[in-house]
Parts: C-alpha cells; sequence; structure tokens
C-alpha cells in the first residue's frame, strides 16, 4: 500500500462494500444528534441575535424579545408539524426538492433545491462562526484570526464526515446531548434559584443602560415595525435545519418514516424549550446585548461604558452558575463544540441532495457516486470547500453572516408547504375511503397553516433584511438556478447527440489508416508496430519527427536494420517541435470521407511510482490530448510495463486481497459489479 493509500485509509477508514450499505442506517438516539443539532444549535445564537438587533432601539426594545420568542416557537411548531406530513408522504429523501418537482414543477423543484444548497453553505459557515465567538470567552488567542480558526474546524468535520454518517453521528451523539442537558439544566437550576429560593440573579450587562441608533428613535410608528421585523428575521435563524430530517429519510433505520417523524417531534419539543428558556432567563436577569457595529453601546449614567462582548450564552451560564464554576465551564463547553457540530446538519443534507440533483442531472454526475465509506465524498468536499470561503471572506463574523442566512430555508420551506397542499388536494379527487378522506384533510389543514405561516415569514426576511445581505443570498440562488438548468440542458444535448440510431451500431469504417508515433527504436515502438499491424489496417505507416539530425538517422538507420514492411515517414521540424508537425501530418492525411478513420497508435511506458510519471509519456501525453479533438481520428496507447510497474501491481494485488478478505466484500466482488470503481 502506497502512502496516498495509507493516508487515506487514516483519513477514511477501511472501505465499506455497497452490500454494508444497511449498516450505516441511524437509530432514533444518534440521527437526532445528526439531522438536529443544527436546529438544538442554533438557540445558542438565535437569542443573541434577537437582542443584539433590539438593542439598536434602547432600552425599549428588549422589552419585545419574549413575544418575539413566542412568535419564533410558534412558527417552528408549524414547520415541525407540516414536514411530519412531508416525511410520510415523500420517504425517499427528496424532501422539499422532490415535492416541489412533484407537485408544481421542475421549475419549482430547482428553486426550492438552490435555496438550500445556498442554506447548507450558509448553516456550516454560520455554526462554525458562532462556535469561534463563543469559544473566545475561554479562548482569547481566537481573537483577530476567527475566519482561519474557522475554516480549520470546518476541515476537521470534512474529515471526519468523509468516515460516513453512522460514525460521525456516533461521535457527534455525546456532545449533543451533553448541549441539550446544559442548556435545560442551566435553565431549570436558575428558574428554581429564582422563584423556587428568591434569589435576585443579575446578569453581568443588567446594571448597564442601552443607547440605540438614532435612526429608531422614537421606538414607534415605521421603526418600531421595522426593527420588529428584523429582529423576528433574525430569531428565525433557529429553524434551520428542520428541513434536513425530510431529506434525510433513507439513512433511518426502518420503518423509516415513522422514526423521521418521531425525530421531527423531538427536535421541535427541545428546540422550542431551550429557545423559550434562554429568553425568559434573560428577561428575569436583565441580560442585555448590544450591536458589535456600534449602532448601540452601553453606558452607565449618561456617560458610554467599555464593555467586553460577550454571548447571551455566556452571561447567563456565569449568572446561573456563579457559585458552580464547573457548571458555567461545562455549558460554554458544550455551547462551543455543539455549534461546530451543528455543522453536520448540513454535512448530511447537502451531499445527498446533491447526489438526487445530480441523478436528475441538474449537478455533475460526479455527485451522486458513493466513496469509500459509502458516503457522498464529492459532495462533501465541495460544501467544505464553499463554507470554507465563506467564512475567510467575513472573517466568522455572525453579525455578517446572518444577514444572508435564513432566506433559502423559508423559500424551501414555503414553496415546499403550497407543494405538500396540492399533493393533498390531488389525492383528495381520487380517494374514496372516509377514514382515509379525514386524514388527508386534516394534512392538508396543517399544510395550508404552515404556508401561510412561513409565506408571511418569508415576506418579513425578504423585506427586513434585502439590504443588509440577504439580497445577497437571494443573488447566489439565482446563479445557482441559471448553472444547474444549464448542466441539465447540457446532459440533454449529449445524450440527444450520442444516441444510438438504427445504423450506428452496423457502421463500419470504410478505410482505416494507422500511424505510429516513432520517438525511438525499442521494444515499445516494435510492440506498437505489431498490434498496429495485427489490426489489419487499410494503410499502415510509422511516422517520426526530425528534431535533431544525428538522432533522426540513427533512427532511420535502425529502423531499415528490422527489415519491417512498415514505411517510415521523416517529418521536417525547423523549429524543433515534435507535436505541431505530428498533428498537422495527421490532420494532413486525413480524408474528407467521414467513414474513413486516422489511427494513431502511441507507444506508453507503464511506471510503479508517481515521480517517473514526470520522466516520461510526456508527449505522448500531449498528442493524446489534442487528437482527441479532431474529428475522424482515434488514439490508441500501447502499455510497455517497465520493470518498477511490478511494485505498483504488487501493491493493487495487495489492496484487492485486503478487500476481498473483509466481511462482505466477496458477494460483491463475485457479482455483477466485480471490476467497478467507485468514484470520488
Amino acid at each position: 500500500m502506497g502512502a496516498g493509500d495509507i493516508f487515506k485509509r487514516v483519513l477514511v477508514g477501511r472501505k465499506l462494500a455497497s452490500a454494508q450499505l444497511g449498516e450505516t442506517l441511524l437509530p432514533k438516539r444518534i440521527a437526532l444528534p445528526v439531522f438536529a443539532s443544527d436546529a438544538l444549535s442554533s438557540v445558542a445564537y438565535a437569542p443573541d441575535e434577537i437582542l443584539l438587533t433590539l438593542s439598536l432601539a434602547g432600552m425599549a426594545g428588549f422589552a419585545f424579545s419574549w413575544p418575539i420568542a413566542v412568535a419564533v416557537a410558534l412558527v417552528m411548531l408549524l414547520v415541525v408539524l407540516s414536514y411530519r406530513q412531508t416525511v410520510h408522504a415523500y420517504p425517499s429523501g427528496g424532501g422539499d426538492y422532490e415535492v416541489a418537482t412533484v407537485n408544481i414543477g421542475p421549475s419549482a423543484g430547482l428553486v426550492v433545491a438552490s435555496a438550500l444548497l445556498v442554506d447548507y453553505v450558509l448553516t456550516v459557515a454560520v455554526s462554525v462562526s458562532s462556535g469561534i465567538q463563543n469559544a473566545k470567552a475561554m479562548l482569547p488567542f481566537l481573537s483577530g484570526h476567527e475566519g482561519i480558526w474557522a475554516a480549520a474546524v470546518i476541515v476537521t468535520l470534512m474529515a471526519m464526515n468523509l468516515r460516513g454518517v453512522r460514525e460521525s453521528g456516533s461521535f457527534f451523539s455525546i456532545p449533543t446531548y451533553g448541549f441539550m442537558l446544559g442548556v435545560l439544566g442551566m435553565t431549570i437550576w436558575g428558574l428554581f434559584r429564582i422563584f423556587g429560593l428568591g434569589q435576585h440573579l443579575q446578569a453581568p450587562t443588567a446594571a448597564y443602560d442601552v443607547v440605540g441608533s438614532p435612526a429608531y428613535e422614537p421606538f414607534a410608528g415605521v421603526a418600531m415595525v421595522v426593527l420588529l421585523a428584523r429582529a423576528f428575521s433574525s430569531g428565525c435563524a433557529a429553524l434551520t435545519g428542520v428541513e434536513a430530517i425530510s431529506n434525510g429519510v433513507p439513512a433511518f433505520r426502518e420503518p423509516k418514516s415513522r422514526n423521521a417523524a418521531t425525530t421531527l417531534a423531538l427536535l421541535g419539543t427541545i428546540a422550542i424549550t431551550m429557545l423559550s428558556g434562554i429568553i425568559v432567563l434573560a428577561n428575569l436577569t436583565g441580560l442585555k446585548l448590544i450591536d458589535p457595529e456600534g449602532h448601540s453601546h452601553f453606558v452607565t449614567k449618561g456617560v458610554p461604558a467599555d464593555v467586553a462582548h460577550e454571548t447571551a450564552m455566556g452571561q447567563l451560564a456565569r449568572t446561573v452558575f456563579d457559585t458552580f464554576p464547573i457548571g458555567f465551564y461545562f455549558v460554554i463547553t458544550a455551547t462551543m463544540i455543539i455549534l461546530f457540530l451543528a455543522a453536520n446538519t448540513a454535512f448530511n443534507g447537502f451531499p445527498v441532495l446533491g447526489s438526487i440533483l445530480a441523478r436528475d442531472g441538474f449537478l455533475p454526475k460526479m455527485l451522486h457516486s458513493r466513496g469509500d465509506r459509502l458516503a457522498y465524498s464529492n459532495g462533501i468536499l465541495l460544501l467544505a470547500t464553499a463554507a470554507v470561503g465563506l467564512v475567510l471572506a467575513f472573517n466568522a463574523s455572525v453579525t455578517a453572516l446572518i444577514q444572508l442566512y435564513v432566506v433559502g430555508v423559508f423559500v424551501s420551506f414555503t414553496v415546499s408547504q403550497f407543494g405538500m397542499t396540492r399533493h393533498w388536494t390531488r389525492h383528495l379527487r381520487t380517494e374514496r375511503d372516509p377514514s382515509v378522506r379525514a386524514r388527508m384533510q386534516r394534512s392538508r389543514a396543517i399544510n395550508v397553516i404552515g404556508l401561510t405561516g412561513t409565506g408571511i415569514v418569508l415576506v418579513i426576511v425578504l423585506a427586513s433584511k434585502f439590504i443588509f445581505g440577504a439580497y445577497l443570498a437571494v443573488l447566489a440562488m439565482a446563479v445557482l438556478f441559471v448553472l444547474m438548468r444549464a448542466i441539465r440542458n447540457h446532459y440533454a444535448k449529449v445524450a440527444k447527440e450520442v444516441a444510438v440510431g438504427p445504423v450506428d451500431a452496423r457502421l463500419l469504417p470504410s478505410r482505416v489508416r494507422a500511424v505510429i508515433m516513432v520517438q525511438e527504436i525499442n521494444k515499445p515502438t516494435m510492440r506498437a508496430v505489431n498490434f498496429a499491424r495485427a489490426t489489419r489496417a487499410s494503410a499502415i505507416e510509422a511516422v517520426t519527427v526530425a528534431v535533431d539530425e544525428a538522432e533522426t538517422r540513427q533512427i532511420v538507420d535502425a529502423w531499415n536494420a528490422q527489415n519491417l514492411d512498415v514505411p517510415l515517414k521523416v517529418i521536417a521540424s525547423p523549429y524543433r517541435e515534435v507535436t505541431g508537425p505530428f498533428l498537422n501530418y495527421v490532420r494532413g492525411i486525413r480524408s474528407d470521407n467521414p467513414r474513413d478513420v486516422v489511427c494513431v497508435y502511441i507507444p506508453e511506458y507503464v511506471v510503479g511510482h508517481w515521480w517517473e510519471q514526470l520522466l516520461h509519456n510526456q508527449t505522448g501525453l500531449i498528442l493524446r490530448t489534442r487528437l482527441n479533438f479532431m474529428p475522424g481520428v482515434m488514439v490508441t496507447s500501447v502499455p510497455y510495463q517497465l520493470a518498477s510497474s511490478r511494485y505498483a501491481y504488487d501493491r493493487a494485488e495487495r489492496h484487492s486481497a485486503a478487500a476481498w478478505r473483509r466481511p462482505g466484500s466477496g458477494r460483491v466482488r463475485m457479482g455483477s459489479m466485480g471490476d467497478s470503481s467507485r468514484r470520488e
């Protein structure tokens, strides 16, 4: 096994056979942290964004934090109930994309797919960036280098996901459950101290007043409506990730739909409880946040105060566990980790959606292939690359990235709910069983309510965030939409162009003219000559390019000494170039008859080490590339194995033998998939 193979095995683990796909399916206890970590972790930054936005109105704005939290919780409840209908009706894993495509049309499905792909990239960027911001409470050296550290975390998550969904999910489950325990425990203990023990808990920022932006003074009328809408849309970040379960139904154990619906219900209950608890504690402890861009600031007795920025989670943990430091560090550590791991939801949703789109011809086919660990490796790599670019471009600023966020997910929510409404309406036209009709009507009512709620939120999000950065997300969706349509059109055009006609299977070339590329008189060249002669072409000749007069004379003499019945043509090259004169010669001997073929034979060394590739075959590589673009020309590489190729052969044999010995692999290799290879 070579160094590259060893590194790959260490990075992603041993290969899994296709027959082992069932071993990667998830029970509910692992599916919850795998698919719901994004929505659960959003309670760590959604309250921050609500409070930061309300701070622009000064002290008057914070009074609206709990009504906004209630509104966000109601929307989440609607979305969860709606998606429970989706996972039962469409368990194949297409999720919103499949719902929109089947019930509205391909264009609607592509709109949803574009929105979800953008949202998945932003999920990774926002979650990891938020984790870095929370980590600064314990690791101050991160300040100033947030983008670099966020990129490193994303690369680490990518490597873990390349090892497979189940393996990464098992690893992620412990910190996810730890985060739930930490937040719920902090909420319960804090409320008990306040109401049960009668203690007066005060957040570190409770003693300060907040002066807002002059744009929202007085806080009434249009200014109030605009700011509340903006705060609500920022808080709706808590809903991202809910749709991932509908896209990941195939990854659940049987019964898939029921397990997915149960996981959705657990997700909604836990997320709403944690979000509400944090907002209630923030109000009871007098917690305040200010806009890091300077549009709002702390004051004490009318004098501006310089207060270190700390997240809501950090302030609450410090306040509730003021006499129990271990509790503070546990909550902060769990929050930091869950925010990093929340990106795992996107690492599961994006590759699956990309695979479905690739299957339908809207994305490159390589995204449809599973890797060594039965994960969609190319989709994972693509997502990580896009997310790394974002965190570096925005230096892992949550406040900047959050403005691009949420738009995509609510586009998919709204279109999907409309599609589900049409789904039930279509089935009700033909269903006659009263009990089934009653169930369908109930499901349709849920989806209609969900459509109304998510549609209103989408309008609010677009109106309140468009000029603050949401337009970039909309632009990215539009670009993706156009790009995927172009890819689909390309695949359709190619399929039409290469379709087999009525005579293609019996259409033989009228003449075949064989041309052998000669650079030296040696065994590889003789093998190429003999192979060309064995094909019984209509005409055969060897060609060498005269770059150096002495070398050319030696080639001609050696050729004549072999007494071959194949003529050797010498092409002049006054500028000492090989490829150009040879290509011009081949171009010149091509016939106008479309059924005539020129077949070029190029001797090629087969080597055993990567560095030997740099020393051989370079001219042949260029010639093959250029000749492939010539109509009526075919290229045949005639391999000659050097002694060093034995090392590569032995490595491949050992690798195959090890794979054969793995449990279950023999059955696959003896079947129709015996020689197939997976593309990464």
